[in-house]
């Protein structure tokens, strides 16, 4: 087990409304008691690599279920965040 930050982009696809898939997707990050720092295009998850990677799988079939959805993720074990480092950024 270790520090990992993944940042995270969620497009809904062909559905009215894209903010359900999205905060059902945050929501999903919170249940799993991993750190979430939300921008305008991408969102950063960072915690303990068996919680995030739970975290992305659980958020991408919420997401999907709910219409088609793409997930672009990009993972890393080089620079994970300190919830002090976040709230610097």
């Amino acid at each position: 087990m270790y520090g990992i930050t993944a940042q995270v982009s969620i497009y809904p696809l062909r559905q009215d409304k894209l903010s359900p898939a999205i905060d059902a997707v945050l929501e999903t990050f919170a249940q799993h008691g991993v750190e979430s720092q939300m921008g305008s295009m991408s969102t950063l998850v960072w915690g303990d690599d068996e919680k995030v990677f739970a975290a992305l799988l659980e958020a991408f079939r919420k997401a999907a279920a709910l219409g088609e959805t793409v997930m672009v993720t990009t993972i890393s074990n080089a620079c994970p965040l300190s919830t002090k480092k976040a709230h610097e950024s």
